[in-house]
């Protein structure tokens, strides 16, 4: 017989074999690895900075040795304290620099001519020449050290020859031939040294200042004071183009940045002030000095230095060319120079230029042109806001001119210019929006779109794939201009449309303000003003409804632009005109017909709703100015202001779902809140408006689809109306004021069921019944007479019965429990006189008693009240 262990016997057997098992399959796994990594072809060299013996691949320089495991990081050499010992050298260089100061400022003069010139000569001999044995030996921190200690040494060589050889000399003349000497003795020392990072910075930070210092000391004038800066700065950028070193080349860009900057400020200083022509050309000269040689500085430079380069040279060179006209003509016409001066730039797009030097050229005029703009907005603020005024003095008589009308103390004079300035950039830009592909072929080179990392190299040569290069321009592939609708290029940039729809959309704006501007710089008569203003609204309008369906490019940006500056030029000239009432009704008028036949000819969408609104607005204006010359009072005027919210309820019938329908309905909705404000001090207006807006809102009602708004706006007007002609009338009754809620809604919760009868009665009727109930309750507890309480009596006992009949909760309890407390207010005198006859032992007694009933049958009571609240919950 087979002998067959116990089960537990058994399952630790079987634990045990699986567990050799598994240790067994590891070891046969990780030989399999060695193997394989044995018999691999040796590794490629590994790209620098990467050990591919870390990942599993075989070390370098052993082929087919086995790798080491996943994610093995190897040792890190010990690296040599470089941080210690730059501490250390730093401290013992400063404090040998301190040392160097305080024997040189105090021990000085206890020292004979040759003690000082010897002790100088040879600790400075000595700080110069330690650096070569240095680096011979690799020590090249230390050299670096000992350097900086031999600058400050030189340095206080030139303050001692000042103080003992030359002491009369003049400090400024000292300064720059002192700093002209030591930044050739550095250049020479750092060149000889090349190791060293220090001498060619210091010896360009020194160049900074012997022709500045000369000028100073020779009591130059400006003039000649800002070609020393520029020559310094042209010094400086041969320094940052060809220099050697990173250190001298970065502190060359900085002091040349300084420096032109500085030139140029001298420059446009001069040019600005100068009394005449003859004074502006010698700083002219200076300026465009400075353009070329920041366009031969932008011509070899890196991308973004090149186009600062650019912009640099045309902002120069506007500034040398337009101060000469600019000294001759008036001072409100300088800008008028600067402005025509600033879009000549604009032809190096057919100039043999490199690409960004280009760009940054055309940044340069546009920010010429951007600054002339700027300079229009006062006079364009004053013009639109200025009529704001004449809301506290409607009609109080026409103005002589445009500019009394406005109201604005701007010195109009020196803004001559301004109309001519906005009129000459508004036909640039409708030129552009005009011939516009013709523009971008011309464009072309200047705006091809970049691969990442690609432009123009330090010799300027184009990238490739850019026009320049004679790359191809296919969209969506590399070196494709932005314009052609690559999709990686509309991710960067705004399209070719776009650019064209922002170029009209600038020349319909500021064509609006020339025109506007000349208005009141000429200050043409208020009538011609006005008229011009509306004739302007009525342009733009139409270029509104037109320019939508051109078609060009499919930009909207035009005919958009043209709508919201159509609305603020209308409310700007109905402002103006309400200096006359003559000049109101014509303006309103016209306004208002202008946009409804807007809205009449424009396609349907938003312009259509706003065009309808616009002409409802200028409108309900009409019906009030009717108001106010037939002589009435305000409240007086409130009906005839609802005339157009009738007519918008009317247009609303005959519109229907039209998408136009619900705006002209919501803006005639707030011409009827405005009546309605009107009609506030007055009751009796009050409530026949707020009546009047009822039936309006019951005329809208009769539409299925206002009919959930409209229905309940119309019920709570005319309640509304009804409270305020009561209050009017001094009625005091509640019953009066909840009753008109009480019905309706009793009527409307009827229908309510009769439509879905399983509707709840506290939804139906509950509102309308506690509307009216609980404020009689409350004024009959406090009423002394006893009609109000009979008649709230049998009210809550017939909804008492109506309730327990037709099984409805929120009757039987509203009423139950109004009939119980008009009762009890009703009995409790006599309750009260009773309980005062009575002796004081008999209310404990016949409590205990009731207690005592309870108790013995609570059970039976408990039955009750579930059965009631059973009842209860089955009603509806």
């Amino acid at each position: 017989m087979e002998h067959v262990p116990p089960p537990a016997e058994e399952l630790a057997r079987l634990d045990r074999e699986l567990a050799e098992l598994d240790a067994r399959r590891a070891q046969l796994l990780t030989r399999r690895a060695w193997l394989l990594a044995a018999l691999r072809p040796p590794a490629p060299t590994a790209a620098p900075g990467w050990n591919p013996s870390g990942w599993g691949a075989p070390a370098a320089g052993r082929p087919g040795a086995p790798a080491q495991p996943w994610g093995h990081v190897p040792p890190k050499q010990p690296s040599a304290p470089r941080s210690a010992q730059n501490v250390l050298l730093t401290l013992g260089g400063l404090l040998l620099t301190v040392a160097a100061i305080a024997f040189t400022l105090v021990s000085w003069g206890s020292m004979g001519i040759g003690g000082r010139s010897a002790v100088l000569a040879a600790v400075t001999v000595g700080a110069l020449a330690a650096p070569v044995v240095l680096l011979r030996r690799g020590l090249t921190a230390t050299a670096e050290a000992l350097a900086a200690l031999a600058l400050v040494l030189t340095l206080l060589d030139a303050y001692a020859v000042h103080a003992v050889a030359a002491p009369d000399t003049d400090g400024l003349g000292f300064t720059a031939v002192a700093a002209a000497v030591l930044a050739a003795l550095w250049t020479a020392y750092g060149l000889a040294l090349g190791k060293l990072h220090l001498p060619l910075p210091a010896a360009v930070v020194l160049a900074q200042w012997p022709l500045l210092f000369g000028a100073w000391a020779a009591g130059a004038p400006a003039l000649v004071v800002g070609w020393a800066l520029l020559a310094t700065a042209v010094l400086d950028g041969a320094i940052a183009l060809w220099g050697k070193g990173t250190g001298a080349r970065v502190t060359a860009c900085l002091g040349g940045s300084v420096m032109a900057f500085s030139a140029l400020m001298v420059g446009l200083t001069l040019s600005v002030t100068a009394s005449g022509p003859l004074g502006a050309l010698a700083p002219g000269v200076l300026l465009l000095t400075a353009a070329a040689a920041a366009l031969a500085g932008a011509w070899r430079a890196p991308r973004g230095f090149a186009r600062a380069g650019g912009a640099v040279a045309g902002l120069a060179v506007v500034a040398a060319v337009g101060g000469v006209p600019a000294a001759v003509v008036p001072e409100g016409w300088r800008v008028l120079a600067y402005l025509l001066v600033g879009l000549a730039p604009a032809a190096v797009v057919r100039a043999r230029l490199p690409r960004n030097a280009a760009i940054g050229v055309l940044v340069a005029s546009a920010a010429v042109v951007a600054g002339a703009l700027v300079g229009a907005l006062p006079g364009l603020a004053a013009v639109l806001l200025g009529p704001v005024t004449l809301l506290s003095d409607v009609w109080s008589g026409s103005p002589e001119g445009f500019r009394s009308a406005v109201g604005s103390t701007l010195p109009w004079s020196e803004l001559a210019a301004t109309p001519v300035v906005l009129a000459l950039v508004a036909g640039l830009l409708g030129a552009a929006y005009r011939w516009w592909p013709s523009l971008a072929r011309i464009a072309a080179p200047l705006i091809a779109r970049e691969e990442p990392g690609s432009g123009t190299g330090p010799t300027g040569a184009p990238a490739t794939g850019t026009p320049e290069a004679g790359g191809a321009a296919a969209p969506g592939v590399s070196g494709a201009p932005w314009y052609a609708g690559g999709a990686p290029a509309a991710r960067r940039r705004p399209s070719g449309a776009a650019l064209r729809g922002a170029a009209g959309a600038g020349a319909a704006v500021l064509g609006w303000g020339a025109l506007l501007l000349s208005g009141a710089v000429l200050d043409v008569p208020y009538a011609v003003a006005v008229a011009g203003e509306t004739l302007l609204v009525a342009g733009l309008l139409a270029l509104a409804v037109r320019g939508a369906g051109s078609g060009r490019d499919g930009s909207a940006a035009v005919p958009v632009t043209a709508l919201v500056v159509a609305l603020a030029a209308a409310v700007s000239t109905g402002l103006l005109s309400l200096a006359s009432e003559g000049a109101s009704y014509a303006v309103f008028g016209a306004l208002t017909a202008l946009f409804a036949g807007a809205a009449v000819r424009a396609g349907a969408g938003v312009p259509r709703a706003v065009f309808a609104v616009a002409a409802t607005v200028g409108g309900t204006v009409l019906s009030g100015f009717a108001g106010r010359s037939l002589g009435l009072a305000p409240h007086e005027a409130a009906p005839l202001v609802l005339l157009v919210p009738a007519l918008t309820v009317l247009f609303g019938a005959r519109l229907r779902r039209n998408p136009v329908a619900l705006p002209v309905e919501l803006t005639g909705a707030l011409g009827a809140l405005v009546a309605v404000a009107l009609a506030v001090p007055d009751a009796p207006f009050l409530a026949l408006v707020l009546a009047l807006c009822g039936v309006l809102a019951a005329g809208a009602a009769v539409r299925p689809e206002r009919r959930p708004v409209a229905g309940y706006l119309a019920a709570a007007l005319f309640v509304l109306a009804t409270w305020v002609r009561l209050a009017a009338s001094e009625v005091s009754f509640p019953e009066a004021y909840t009753l008109p809620v009480t019905v309706p809604a009793l009527v409307v919760g009827f229908l309510r069921r009769r439509k879905d009868p399983e509707a709840s009665s506290w939804t139906a009727y509950g509102p309308g019944l506690a509307a009216t109930l609980l404020p009689s309750l409350a004024v009959a507890w406090t009423d002394p007479d006893w009609q109000r309480p009979l008649l709230l009596g049998v009210a809550a006992l017939v909804i008492t019965l109506l309730g327990a009949r037709y099984r409805l909760q929120a009757l039987l309890l509203l009423g139950g429990a109004v009939l119980a407390l008009d009762g009890l207010h009703e009995l409790a005198p006599y309750v009260v006189q009773v309980a005062g006859a009575l002796p004081r032992w008999l209310p404990p007694a016949l409590a205990g008693l009731l207690l005592l009933v309870v108790g013995a049958t609570y059970e039976q009571r408990l039955r009750d009240a579930r059965r009631l609240k059973d009842a209860l919950g089955r009603m509806r």
